[in-house]
């Protein structure tokens, strides 16, 4: 997608911004997060779209490992161990996050085929949509995923229509 100079570049400005942030972490202010800060650097440095930033982003990192493994330890620094999120987490060695990474996606996909089974892939599909909205509030709104769920659900309770535009979307998408 993107050419081989595109790829170098951002490269660069990620390496540097990792650099930055490892050296100053008040860079990444409270609450803040340390893989948007690279992002958008690199919307402002490159004029990039969002998405655009997101691609590349994701394309510079996953053809250069060693920046990636930079990425991941400056991200695992600001989030888990400055911030004491994950603690536990975050000390293991790489194999260990990985393996601990794997059972987890491995029983997730367990579940959903079971509930599949079970009580049929609208609920499957209803349960994704709203882990998936309280993921994206919690990194909108800076708090942990039990809080957004709880933030979620009290709006769901107050605001009818909500529930409306789920069962909406779900049987657009599933026809």
């Amino acid at each position: 997608m993107y050419n081989r100079d595109e790829i170098e570049s951002a490269s660069r400005l990620i390496d540097s911004e990792i650099t930055r942030v490892l050296s100053n972490t008040s860079l990444i202010g409270y609450g803040g997060c340390a893989a948007c800060h690279v992002l958008f650097e690199l919307i402002k440095t490159l004029s990039l779209s969002e998405s655009d930033a997101g691609d590349l982003l994701s394309q510079a990192l996953f053809e250069d490992p060693q920046l990636n493994d930079r990425f991941i330890e400056m991200v695992e620094k600001i989030h888990m161990k400055e911030r004491m999120m994950g603690v536990q987490f975050s000390i293991k060695s790489r194999e260990a996050k990985d393996r601990y990474i794997d059972a987890n996606m491995k029983n997730v996909i367990s579940e959903l085929s079971f509930d599949i089974k079970q009580y049929g892939k609208e609920i499957v599909l209803r349960k994704l949509l709203l882990s998936l909205i309280t993921v994206q509030l919690a990194q909108n709104i800076g708090v942990d995923h039990h809080a957004a769920t709880e933030e979620l659900y009290y709006f769901m309770k107050k605001n009818k229509d909500s529930d409306t535009l789920i069962h909406e979307f779900i049987n657009k998408n599933l026809k």
